[in-house]
């Protein structure tokens, strides 16, 4: 019994052993398991935690090379405002300039034509005085080109006084000045002690007078006002002179001449003419 007892026991203990081995072969599989899960834990750990710093110095440095861009394009951006500035003011000088160019070419434009339009102006009015002078002179110019001139007629017999001074006032009565000047002028000319010298005188005068030649007019009377300061012509020529200056736009001489004749012929019909257009000045 005791025997059986004991196998028994021993039995139990076999198997119990057996069963308390088998369960630490167990645990102890588990454990090296858990120390390689451990292990690649952290084999995992490390790599992430270098991975996480690989990647921190990665982005730092994609980072940094952002910055660095950033900053070049900061400074090209600033480069390229003070170059649109810059070409901001160079534009608008450009355009002062076209404005003040323009301005200047009108100005000068306007200026010219002014100038054109006096010299025309001026050429017509010496054209129309060497008219007046190849008359005084008793030229004929050719009408074309080419033409020859008629020739001269045999000098004709001098005329007398008194027929050289009638027809001297009959063509200027017609208004055949420059006929009526060239008879007037071979008359002084021929008979300058003639009691018609001062008449035919003053009406040379009058003749350019009528044609408005006035400066020429102004000449002429002078020369009646002193040549013939006794004659009756003299009244006649201060008031005609006055008005010729009148007539040019010099109303300081004409104003003094004006006075003269009232003051020095107050009792001729002059006089009274000189003074009604002094009232107008």
């Amino acid at each position: 019994m005791k025997f059986n007892l004991f196998v028994l026991l021993l039995t139990l203990l076999v198997f119990s052993g057996c069963a308390m081995q088998s369960d630490f072969y167990d645990v102890d599989q588990r454990l090296t398991a858990v120390e390689q899960q451990v292990l690649e834990q952290q084999k995992n750990s490390r790599r992430l935690a270098s991975e996480i710093r690989n990647f921190g110095k990665n982005e730092g440095a994609a980072a940094q090379k952002l910055r660095d861009n950033a900053a070049v394009l900061f400074a090209t951006l600033d480069k390229v405002q003070q170059d649109i500035r810059l070409l901001g003011g160079r534009i608008d000088e450009v355009e002062y300039q076209l404005h003040k160019k323009s301005a200047v070419a009108v100005a000068a434009s306007e200026k010219d034509a002014a100038q054109i339009k006096h010299i025309e102006e001026m050429l017509g009015k010496l054209d129309g005085r060497v008219r007046q002078i190849e008359q005084y002179l008793n030229l004929e110019v050719a009408v074309k080109s080419g033409v020859a001139r008629k020739p001269a007629p045999p000098p004709a017999k001098p005329k007398s006084e008194n027929a050289l001074y009638l027809a001297a006032k009959q063509a200027f009565d017609a208004g055949q000045y420059a006929r009526a000047r060239s008879e007037f002028a071979q008359l002084v000319k021929r008979y300058p002690k003639s009691r018609n010298a001062d008449n035919a005188q003053f009406w040379i005068g009058e003749t350019y007078y009528r044609q408005k030649w006035y400066e020429k007019a102004i000449l002429e009377y002078q020369k009646v006002i002193e040549k013939y300061p006794h004659g009756n012509k003299v009244p006649a020529s201060l008031l005609k002179q006055g008005l010729a200056f009148f007539n040019i736009g010099d109303k300081a001489n004409a104003r003094l001449i004006l006075k003269e004749l009232t003051s020095k012929y107050p009792h001729t019909r002059e006089a009274q003419i000189a003074k009604k257009k002094l009232k107008e000045f």
